[in-house]
């Protein structure tokens, strides 16, 4: 699911530099574009940070007092923090900016970049965040469609899944093929497939079907 994101707003873009004036800077050229800015001068910080149920990237200076900010990325990834990373520094080299891309960091910007560059590092950081969560979103909505499944039609929607048809799965369960089209006809209705591929989808997602499309 690509979800793309048009502008900057309802979107959260956290700063991160020691650097008072790039704070600045940086704050106020996205809110000046419509984004919620957390302007950070430190990764501890960052890891004290909450980030809010939005589309959400982080602007991280390598070189801050402290921790760097190659630490800080490490944290996040530690915690399983998925958040979209853009690094900018003005003291870059090659092993800096392979250990950042290595550990996901979306894009490595050198001291001075040009604003435009920025933005667009920004804008796709962001919709790549925001496609993250529509896929949590839909797939957190499945497992809940899944959870009003009786025993039974789960049952049936992993054979269903799996290629068997109404016969096969009746002698398997040792019930009658009727009662196996209620329960797929129920499983259908409740998990809102329209259709036997929609199905497998779902059944995928949550890890009980062997086929792949």
């Amino acid at each position: 699911m690509v979800v793309t994101v048009t502008s900057f707003e309802d979107s959260t873009v956290v700063v991160v530099d020691d650097d008072e004036q790039v704070r600045l800077a940086l704050s106020s050229l996205f809110r000046s574009l419509g984004a919620e800015v957390m302007a950070l001068a430190s990764a501890s910080e960052l890891q004290q940070y909450r980030f809010p149920d939005r589309p959400c990237c982080v602007i991280l200076d390598v070189r801050l007092r402290g921790a760097s900010g190659l630490d800080a990325q490490a944290l996040l990834v530690e915690r399983g923090n998925p958040v979209p990373v853009i690094f900018i520094t003005g003291h870059g080299d090659i092993p800096m900016t392979v250990t950042a891309m290595k550990a996901g960091a979306e894009h490595f910007l050198a001291k001075p970049f040009r604003e435009q560059e920025l933005l667009d590092a920004v804008n796709a950081a962001l919709n790549k965040d925001a496609s993250r969560r529509a896929r949590e979103r839909q797939a957190a909505a499945v497992r809940t469609r899944y959870d009003s499944l009786t025993p039974r039609e789960r049952e049936v929607m992993a054979l269903v899944s799996a290629g068997c048809l109404n016969k096969q799965i009746a002698d398997q369960l040792d019930i009658s093929e009727i009662t196996v089209k209620i329960h797929r006809a129920q499983v259908m209705r409740k998990m809102e497939a329209d259709s036997l591929a929609m199905l497998v989808v779902q059944a995928q997602q949550l890890g009980i079907c062997p086929i792949q499309l």
